[in-house]
């Protein structure tokens, strides 16, 4: 079937172009020109072609047999030669049929050719336009480029034009001298802001004129006479000004720091001084220092003087040390010695003089002191004095590197040129007042109110007065050691022979260290110095053995001890109430005195139950050393003590607790005594206890006469004293 259609195909396309040829003959020029022939393309038909080969044709039939339309017709038994030709006329006829359309659309036809000719016309001649279009816009682009870089170039040129304004506006700015600045230096007044506006103005072209003149800028003459004239004005009505303020500090009864604080508003005066006329700045700080040293020399010479007025009359003299008897007589000339030494040795209430609330007080006021008799200690006065001090120094440290433009170095120089006659006159009167001070506690209060006027003027920042607060160290410590070792001294060579008749009381040279000593440690434990606790230790063995030696004049050791008792205790008593519980002197007095109690507790014991100690003693020996069978022999012994001490332990404990009472001055010492003496008579019993039930002693017939101990201690309860 496919076969037949190729061949009915090419069939068609023969007609076909011989019915063209036909027409062409016919038409002539509308067909598009006479004699126009074309080859026949018969293409895989063409039988002349080498190309065709039979043997494939074979292959082309039995392809098309499989063709679906070819079965469809060969099972319904059509004639192919019929069906060809019915097909080949079909083809004729709408060949036909097709030329007539063509001929009778062959005018559009030819209008079409020439439209489209007209088109491409068209086309040319914009392609022609277009091209145009493109050479101008190569020459646009070429000019753009030149644009901009004429625009960069002008972009340069103009910064840098405004550059060289910046810097010649600048230089003109800083030559020229306006108006107002001439009116307000020659015209206002110093105390108007304009004037310190205009001052600073000043010196900012004066600065800016001499930098120019550095760089060779010959503008600057135009201006140098103006700007001289002006400075030189300036600088007379500072003078003038600062001078007048300065000599009113001079003017009597003149409170010196309302001026001086006013002198801050203008301190740029000085500034402009010392950067336009050093001469006059020197003049200027010259008389400021003279003035000031003069005004604080004559204020602190006089508030000296009326402070050493209002201290206490009786002060301490060399012959007030701790070891100077109170029976201690002077010549008939001596000034007379204070009412009682022992007030030398105790601190009281002096102490709050170094509290916190105290220390930065307002100063004494001399008169009003007068005027209500009020008198003070020397530590009060000290300490007033130097807080005045401190508080001014502080104050004038700071004055002087705002105003005069200084630090380090140069402001310490400074501040000694002004306050050095000052703080010289201070330290020779501290010195000479040192000379014949002879309190010790004074002193060493005093010490420590430099320790801590030393750390406020480190948390103010003022280090120009660290060097006199070491000079005033220097010359305190000295003398605070000198005193100490007086002290130890005086007690050292106290002779007790020379004290007088003998008293187990508590002595008063014992009383006066444990007073001074409790006074030194608790006010050396604020701020510790091991020097001071050295000098302590020293004084505290030297009371120690005169202790001793006073205790050795008693004829009977019972005495002794109760001497030595009464002072332990009375010293740790003191000591407890103002020292730490674990300073070095509570516990070596507290071991004295427990070592010396359990001393006089056995000596207590002795009189009354000597003979019940001392058996005990050996039979608990002979025990433990295995020879208990010895303990036969003393049955004897055993029975005449347990009788002994069932018929007299009552009336001994109540004498015993009598004259206990009767001995110790400190009843709660007393009682402590009594307990541990009771206490230790119960062990002592107990321990007896014991012995008598080893098996030697256990048939003896006394020990049913023994005391139950559990009864012993309900009835030694009873002689406890109660305070």
């Amino acid at each position: 079937m496919a076969a037949a259609a190729t061949m009915a195909a090419a069939a068609r396309e023969l007609v076909l172009r011989a019915g063209t040829s036909d027409m062409e003959e016919e038409e002539g020029p509308l067909a598009g020109g006479p004699g126009l022939q074309e080859p026949l393309q018969l293409g895989e038909l063409d039988i002349t072609s080498d190309e065709f080969i039979l043997d494939e044709v074979d292959v082309h039939i039995q392809a098309n047999l499989e063709d679906e339309l070819v079965k469809e017709a060969l099972k319904t038994g059509v004639d192919l030669r019929h069906y060809s030709k019915q097909v080949e006329l079909e083809l004729q006829q709408i060949e036909q049929k097709s030329i007539r359309d063509y001929i009778q659309e062959s005018e559009n036809i030819a209008s079409l050719h020439n439209q489209i000719t007209a088109c491409d016309a068209v086309l040319e001649r914009m392609e022609q336009m277009l091209g145009a279009f493109q050479s101008d816009l190569s020459s646009i682009s070429s000019e753009i480029r030149t644009l901009q870089e004429q625009s960069g170039a002008m972009n340069i040129r103009l910064r840098n034009r405004q550059a060289v304004r910046g810097k010649l506006g600048e230089l003109v700015d800083g030559l020229v001298v306006p108006s107002a600045l001439v009116t307000a230096i020659l015209e206002a007044p110093v105390t108007e802001p304009r004037f310190l506006e205009q001052l600073q103005e000043l010196d900012a072209k004066a600065a800016a004129v001499r930098e120019q003149e550095a760089r060779g800028t010959a503008a600057c003459a135009d201006v140098r006479g103006v700007l001289d004239r002006l400075r030189v004005k300036a600088v007379t009505k500072i003078r003038e000004f600062i001078l007048q303020k300065i000599y009113s500090f001079r003017k009597p009864m003149t409170n010196y720091q309302i001026p001086q604080t006013a002198l801050l508003k203008y301190r740029f005066f000085y500034q402009f001084l010392l950067g336009n006329e050093r001469a006059t700045a020197k003049e200027i700080r010259d008389e400021y220092v003279e003035t000031l040293s003069k005004i604080y020399l004559s204020y602190y010479r006089s508030y000296l003087g009326r402070l050493m007025k209002v201290q206490y009359e009786e002060v301490a003299e060399k012959d007030d040390l701790m070891g100077v008897e109170d029976t201690a007589k002077k010549g008939f000339f001596s000034k007379p010695s204070l009412r009682s030494r022992n007030t030398i040795f105790t601190l009281g209430t002096r102490g709050s003089v170094i509290s916190p609330t105290e220390l930065e007080a307002p100063i004494l006021v001399p008169h009003t002191a007068q005027r209500g008799e009020q008198r003070y200690p020397f530590e009060a006065l000290f300490r007033s004095q130097h807080y005045a001090l401190l508080d001014n120094s502080c104050r004038e440290y700071l004055f002087i590197c705002e105003f005069f433009v200084v630090s380090g170095p140069a402001a310490h120089d400074l501040f000694h040129a002004v306050m050095g006659r000052t703080l010289s006159m201070t330290l020779k009167h501290l010195e000479s007042y040192l000379t014949d001070c002879y309190d010790a506690i004074a002193v060493f209060l005093c010490i420590h109110i430099v320790l801590r006027f030393r750390n406020i003027a480190a948390k103010r920042d003022v280090p120009a007065l660290d060097r006199y607060w070491e000079q005033v160290l220097a010359l305190l410590w000295p003398r605070f050691e000198l005193i100490l070792e007086m002290n130890v001294q005086s007690v050292r060579s106290t002779d007790p022979q020379r004290l007088g008749g003998l008293d187990t009381r508590p002595h008063y040279i014992t009383r006066r260290y444990a007073e001074f000593s409790s006074a030194l440690v608790s006010i050396n434990q604020t701020i510790p110095n091991e020097r001071t606790m050295q000098l302590l230790g020293q004084l505290q063995v030297e009371v120690e053995n005169f202790v001793l030696r006073v205790a050795a004049e008693f004829s009977s050791r019972k005495e002794q001890l109760v001497f030595l008792i009464n002072n332990y205790d009375m010293m740790l008593g003191v000591l407890m109430e103002r020292a730490a519980d674990d300073s070095k002197e509570v516990e070596s007095f507290q071991q004295l005195l427990n070592a010396r109690t359990q001393e006089f507790i056995e000596e207590l014991l002795s009189p009354p139950f000597g003979g019940l100690v001392a058996f005990v003693k050996e039979a608990e020996a002979l025990i433990e050393r295995g020879q208990a069978e010895r303990l036969r022999g003393e049955e004897a012994r055993v029975t005449q003590l347990i009788r002994g001490f069932g018929s007299s332990w009552k009336s001994s404990v109540e004498s015993l607790s009598q004259d206990v009472m009767r001995s110790f001055t400190n009843f709660r010492n007393g009682t402590s005594i009594i307990q541990g003496a009771l206490t230790q008579l119960i062990q002592l019993y107990h321990r007896f206890h014991r012995v008598l039930s080893q098996p030697q002693l256990r048939a003896l017939p006394a020990r049913a006469e023994l005391i139950n101990i559990h009864h012993l201690m309900v009835e030694l309860k009873k002689h406890k004293p109660n305070f």
